[in-house]
């Protein structure tokens, strides 16, 4: 009996256009002035620590599926959407309730910083569809458009979720 295939289309379409569109919109807006009860200023570390786990679990990923245990293997994609979808919970707190921090570097190190920032940027947003197409085609056991798509996406969400922690490395001293 073959398994029925769901379409997740719609779903990562509207999610994908939520988290982006989230994301540009806290670029855009004024800080909400509002005390959380907490110094938001531990969420960049949270968030880092968070993009670390990401990024383990993604490393572990890769090895569970080189030694085909798929089971393993899913587990470490789902505890890597898991720490992803904290991740987006307290940067989206964090750029709500705090003002932007700028990098203070000069030099080699202002250029490697906003170098990898944009590209950092640029490439998260592109990995939200991409991870969750890759995961529909994972959920659906279209392995073989599963393993076409993540060959992209896995290297693409390291860099991100790694990049992600260097950001926060160097922005640090400026909070």
């Amino acid at each position: 009996m073959e398994r029925k295939k769901r379409n997740y289309t719609p779903a990562i379409i509207i999610l994908t256009i939520i988290i982006n569109g989230l994301v540009i919109l806290l670029s855009e807006m004024p800080r909400l002035d509002i005390d959380p009860g907490f110094d938001v200023k531990i969420l960049p570390l949270i968030n880092a620590i968070l993009n670390t786990f990401t990024f383990l679990f993604l490393i572990g990923a890769t090895f569970a599926i080189y030694k085909k245990n798929i089971k393993l293997h899913t587990r470490f994609i789902y505890a890597a959407f898991t720490t992803t979808a904290l991740f987006l919970i307290t940067y989206v707190a964090h750029h709500a309730l705090s003002e932007a921090t700028t990098f203070g570097g000069e030099g080699i190190m202002r250029f490697i910083y906003y170098f990898i920032l944009i590209t950092h940027i640029v490439l998260a947003a592109v990995i939200v569809p991409l991870a969750l197409v890759t995961l529909a085609r994972g959920l659906n056991m279209e392995n073989e458009k599963h393993k076409k798509i993540a060959r992209w996406t896995m290297p693409l969400w390291l860099y991100v979720s790694l990049t992600g922690v260097l950001v926060y490395i160097f922005i640090s001293p400026y909070y």
